[in-house]
């Protein structure tokens, strides 16, 4: 029988682009038609670029005439369960460890400098939390749009009690995941027999009454001030610092090498590395336990997990407890790096962001969430030559990347386990 899609009329696919070409003529207008500028005599006037605005209706029409409609949804079938799965499949722990050797040597290739090594450590800290989130969306198919609240938990944990208390970053890194993950409970508890919709508003709102609690709780956060002079980690006791105090030894002293700022740079690039390797082992092992499994089971349908003697609600509020130790994990992990924070940091647009990296990299994909992070922070980066266009490009980007792979850059998942046939049964 044949099941092959056929690709729609040239009248039909022609007014599929026309209508598509209206919509982005009417969102582009204003934004790129239209710019303020100041004037000779000193006020505000407006300056059109209609140009560009032709030439971006022209290539919205163009790229909706070419793969809208049918023929995208066919090329997307075709991909996603074509070569590339095959590949994955086979090629996935090859993959992995080219990935990790490039990761471990990136400090010390040719090519690389203080600016790479920032960049690569931003996008480690966004893998270890789409990491994180990954075992509540992924794994246990629960719409989370407040993460970033856990993110925050952990980053304050460990100001606080390194301001307060003196505490070291080793010491602090545990508690901040603990308290993180409390919050994961105490949000999960009450809204977890919630579903779909109405549970991804409710994080949402979770998300919201952190931030506001930062910024209202000006005696113990800073407020909107944040908070300064955060603690910096050492290297097991041996400061990065030119000039240490009376009785302690730097770490270039300790090694005999000559004092840089790259040193502290670079062991927080592999600070963060190891905690998202450990993040990652940790993931991979525990969906193949009973409670990964059970995650798995009620993603795909609660009520036959119900029906087989699960629980759904203490199984929902593990996921939520350990995705949100993680992102208390990240959290600290930032804290330290930036040695400043405030409520700014913590803001929708991050859970957004780290949403976004999860479903862009393929629901429950380990690795396709270290290309996703990837992407995401580094699409910015290359664009930051259009200045004013720029975000405007990275949206363009990531709209073309879900037409083109609607279900995540890699859909591929290895099953947790595998049902061998008996002897002689058919």
């Amino acid at each position: 029988m044949n099941t092959a899609i056929r690709a729609p009329a040239l009248a039909d696919r022609v007014k599929d682009a026309a209508l598509a070409a209206f919509v982005a003529f009417a969102l582009l207008a204003p934004i790129l038609g239209m710019e303020t500028v100041v004037g000779p005599d000193g006020r505000l006037t407006l300056a059109f670029h209609f140009d560009l605005v032709a030439l971006g209706v022209a290539i919205v029409f163009i790229g909706r005439l070419l793969f809208g409609g049918l023929v995208a949804g066919r090329l997307a079938v075709r991909r996603e369960g074509g070569p590339i799965s095959r590949f994955l499949s086979r090629y996935s722990t090859v993959l992995g460890a080219a990935g990790l050797a490039f990761a471990v040597a990136l400090p010390f290739l040719p090519f690389s400098s203080r600016y790479v090594i920032d960049v690569a450590t931003t996008v480690v800290i966004y893998v270890m939390l789409g990491w994180g989130l990954n075992i509540v969306v992924g794994l246990a198919g629960l719409l989370d749009l407040g993460y970033v609240a856990f993110y925050a938990v952990g980053a304050y944990s460990y100001a606080l009690f390194a301001q307060w208390f003196g505490l070291g970053f080793w010491t602090c890194l545990p508690i901040a995941g603990l308290l993180a993950a409390i919050a994961g409970i105490l949000l999960g508890f009450p809204v977890l027999r919630l579903r779909g919709d109405y549970l991804a508003i409710v994080t949402l709102g979770f998300g919201e009454i952190i931030r506001l609690v930062l910024i209202n709780w000006h005696e113990v956060t800073g407020g909107p001030n944040g908070i300064a002079d955060i603690p910096r980690p050492s290297f097991f006791g041996f400061p990065f610092t030119r000039n240490p105090g009376e009785g302690e030894i730097a770490f270039h002293q300790l090694f005999g090498l000559e004092f840089s700022t790259m040193h502290r740079v670079i062991f927080l690039y592999y600070l963060a590395l190891g905690l998202a390797l450990i993040t990652n082992l940790f993931v991979l092992r525990i969906r193949k336990l009973p409670i990964g499994r059970a995650w798995e089971a009620l993603r795909e349908d609660e009520i036959a997990c119900k029906a087989l003697g699960i629980n759904p609600t203490n199984t929902k509020l593990t996921a939520f407890a350990l995705g949100a130790m993680f992102g208390g994990f990240a959290g600290s992990f930032f804290a330290t790096r930036q040695g400043f924070i405030s409520p700014e940091s913590f803001t929708f647009i991050e859970s957004a962001i780290i949403l976004a990296i999860v479903v862009l990299g393929g629901m429950g994909s380990q690795i396709g969430v270290v290309l996703a992070a990837a992407v995401i922070v580094l699409l910015p980066e290359i664009a930051r030559e259009l200045e004013t266009y720029r975000m405007l490009f990275f949206g363009a980007a990531m709209v073309l990347i879900m037409i083109w792979r609607p279900r995540g850059l890699l859909a591929h998942r290895e099953p947790t386990i595998r049902l061998a046939r008996r002897g002689g049964a058919a």
